[in-house]
């Protein structure tokens, strides 16, 4: 099947404020090119999901909303993403910063070999707040918003290393808001979790954009249609439809985005 052509900027509705906005951006590998000319606004404060095949881009894009790409060699990028009116590729944005604003959660929990407590105080501790009084309070507060708390209350100082892998990847979660930040890029957060586990982290989600701008990159059709206010389609590092999510599950304006939610590829 040949790819569709990206569409035009996929803006939001008038209604929607964009968080950030992706313009012409592509990526390459070296020689291979994993993005191409992708334009689209990411809603403030909704859970937007990016799906599609394996190898499609779903997870390089995320990875550029926090520079994350910058870790892989030879990775070079083209276009913007605009965050508060700057390009966050600018020479002299702080990366640093700029990952503190936009906290990212991994397919695989990935807690620190520390106690749950040390675990969400982290990030606070390099960002030089070690006041005791200070981090109770953070750390509290963060398991309160990731629906930990109440599991692990009575043992703060046991090793995160403990717990499930559904109570793992909450914790990571709320490692990740414990420094208040404005964007969660969730990277199949829920691909090695069990139905129960999920649904929890799905729940989770739904209380936290409140706060949170969230994109979320997930191969499960059935949660991006439950979870999120706006789908992205890509196939072959291209964006192929982006809108209301209501609306590309059920009409779907690109051939390919329909063969795909119907499962005839992918």
């Amino acid at each position: 099947m040949q790819p569709a052509r990206s569409p035009d900027l996929a803006r939001l509705p008038e209604f929607e404020k964009p968080a950030l906005r992706v313009q012409k951006l592509s990526l390459w590998y070296g020689e291979s090119q994993a993005l191409h000319d992708i334009e689209m606004e990411v809603p403030q404060r909704k859970i937007t999901a990016l799906i599609g095949p394996s190898g499609c881009g779903k997870s390089t894009l995320l990875r550029c909303i926090n520079r994350m790409n910058d870790l892989v060699d030879g990775v070079r990028v083209a276009g913007e993403i605009v965050f508060h009116d700057r390009n966050i590729f600018a020479h002299d944005m702080d990366i640093f910063a700029l990952r503190r604003r936009i906290g990212m959660v991994f397919q695989k929990s990935n807690p620190f070999p520390k106690s749950i407590y040390e675990n969400v105080a982290y990030g606070c501790r390099i960002h030089g707040q070690n006041g005791r009084a200070q981090l109770d309070e953070i750390v509290e507060k963060s398991l309160v918003r990731a629906g930990l708390f109440d599991e692990v209350k009575d043992r703060l100082q046991s090793s995160a290393l403990g717990l499930s892998g559904g109570q793992q990847q909450r914790l990571c979660i709320a490692r990740a808001i414990a420094v208040e930040p404005e964007v969660i890029l969730l990277d199949e957060p829920c691909s090695a979790l069990d139905p129960i586990a999920t649904q929890k982290i799905e729940e989770l989600m739904q209380e936290l954009k409140e706060r949170y701008t969230i994109v979320i990159v997930t191969h499960n059709m059935q949660q991006a249609a439950r979870a999120s206010d706006y789908t992205a389609f890509m196939y072959l590092g291209k964006l192929i439809e982006f809108g209301e999510t209501g609306e590309i599950f059920v009409k779907p304006r690109v051939r390919a985005t329909e063969d795909y939610i119907r499962g005839k590829f992918g």
